[in-house]
């Protein structure tokens, strides 16, 4: 009776281990010496501006870029060395479909099952299993080419697991994606992960990295400026507690009365609400009952709010809306909302 295609995960601490890892193309430096251990079972974010080094520090992982120094191991396989071992134990996502819209759901993943030549009773049991929890395999006969974004992403994603990879790779999995596919692909990834798989994901959406990730890294000019956990990370901010308040019907100068309170270092407008910063919440919540008072303004919300993930990686990158180069959208919120309205009050800056 032949047994299951099924890899042989080592027992290992580390998912990935990553020691002194360097990347040179000519005098450029595109990853300087970084170190970072990702555990065996860990959703771990890797997040980064565009040009910090995400994707050169992802190729080398994955062996398709060979380090200038440094070293990786993927479940305890050098991936330069043991590239075969190490190649045999990932599955990989990329942020561009790699699927044949030309094949069938189905033939996609036998297509894949045969690159890495598993029988096949094997990979049409994988095959079954993966399109049945991805809630495809009534699909299973259809080109892919008439699939949706989102479906598309879930077939990429088990194309990926046919080789049932210890570790996933995922490179923007949710970007693009409608909201019913976004919530679709974190449930999946959520799922994978409490069935023993590791997940490395890069991404841009910071929110998805504080909801989903059980730690994260910021790299920054090729440098890993942060590892923690994205709730540790937040505490590291200390200046960013902030009031948020809503009042019934705003004047036109509520913005500059708010920011002449005691204890309030800036005011950002971000929609119909008012964002106060300050090093004493508690004090400047009181100032705001009483300037509401003062002022014949009927609250409707008032909120106490630590820092975002956003604005932690904003401050560890100098990510802003001066330096994102379009000028419209950005990487993170910050302290202070894009489009005119979020600039704010400012004191003493």
């Amino acid at each position: 009776m032949q047994t299951e295609h099924v890899v042989e995960v080592p027992h290992v601490k580390y998912a990935i281990e990553v020691s002194n890892l360097t990347k040179r193309y000519g005098d450029l430096v595109a990853v300087d010496h970084i170190n970072f251990q990702v555990k065996t079972r860990e959703i771990f974010g890797f997040l980064g501006p565009n040009g910090a080094g995400k994707t050169t520090t992802i190729r080398m992982l994955t062996g398709i870029s060979i380090p200038t120094e440094g070293t990786a191991t993927i479940m305890g396989y050098d991936i330069r060395r043991q590239p075969i071992e190490a190649k045999e134990r990932m599955g990989i996502v990329p942020d561009i479909s790699n699927v044949y819209n030309e094949l069938s759901a189905w033939d996609n993943l036998i297509f894949t099952g045969k690159l890495y030549d598993m029988p096949k009773p094997f990979r049409e049991s994988r095959a079954e299993e993966l399109l049945k929890m991805f809630g495809l395999y009534d699909r299973r006969n259809d080109k892919v080419q008439g699939f949706s974004r989102g479906m598309k992403r879930r077939i990429c994603i088990a194309m990926a697991l046919m080789n049932r990879s210890s570790i996933l790779f995922l490179d923007e999995p949710t970007s693009g994606l409608d909201v019913q596919s976004v919530l679709i692909i974190r449930d999946l990834i959520r799922k994978l992960n409490q069935d023993g798989l590791t997940i490395f994901c890069t991404t841009h959406n910071i929110e998805e990295a504080s909801q989903m990730c059980d730690r994260v890294a910021i790299i920054n000019r090729g440098k890993i400026a942060a590892i923690d956990t994205p709730e540790r990370l937040k505490r590291t901010v200390e200046s960013l507690q902030s009031i948020e308040v809503a009042f019934e019907a705003a004047p036109m100068d509520v913005l500059k009365g708010l920011g002449e309170l005691p204890n309030v270092s800036e005011v950002v407008k971000e929609g119909d609400k008012f964002r106060l910063f300050t090093h004493d919440p508690s004090s400047v919540l009181a100032s705001t009952w009483n300037y509401a008072q003062r002022n014949n303004l009927k609250i409707i919300t008032v909120n106490t709010l630590g820092p975002s993930l956003e604005e932690v990686f904003v401050k560890l990158t100098g990510i802003s809306p001066a330096t994102d180069g379009d000028g419209g959208g950005r990487m993170g919120r910050g302290r202070g909302q894009g489009h005119g309205q979020g600039m704010g009050q400012r004191r003493g800056s």
